[in-house]
């Protein structure tokens, strides 16, 4: 699916908009922006989240502690790594996942790169 290239610096939140989510460098070779393209390793998400104060009806925490990106670049590698992509700021391609792995919703993407776009 094509879309703008996400770099380790864009601006995304956690769907309840108040936990940061920040992309973790797995490169540094190539840059957009003048910072390392966001790519997705195997294993566990490369996007953790801090600040999020979600807490359940019954009063447990349940806050956002990751997002796992389901928006790979089809054709676009870095190192071997599919890279990062996002349509539009807005609702992001993935899902914020409490500690136990229980999705919340969508990532917030609220700034990023807008010149490299990839397929």
């Amino acid at each position: 699916m094509p879309g703008y290239l996400l770099h380790v610096n864009a601006v995304m939140t956690c769907i309840h908009v108040v936990g940061q989510a920040k992309i973790a460098p797995t490169q540094p070779r190539v840059l957009v922006s003048g910072q390392p393209v966001a790519t997705i390793p195997p294993g566990p998400p490369t996007i953790a989240v801090a600040g999020c104060p979600f807490t359940l009806p019954n009063g447990k925490p349940q806050p956002c502690v990751s997002v796992r990106w389901s928006m790979p670049s089809a054709r676009v590698k870095v190192l071997g790594l599919p890279a990062m992509v996002a349509a539009a700021p807005g609702p992001g391609p993935g899902i914020c996942q409490s500690v136990e792995q229980i999705p919340q919703g969508a990532p917030i993407v609220g700034a990023m790169q807008a010149r490299v776009f990839a397929m």
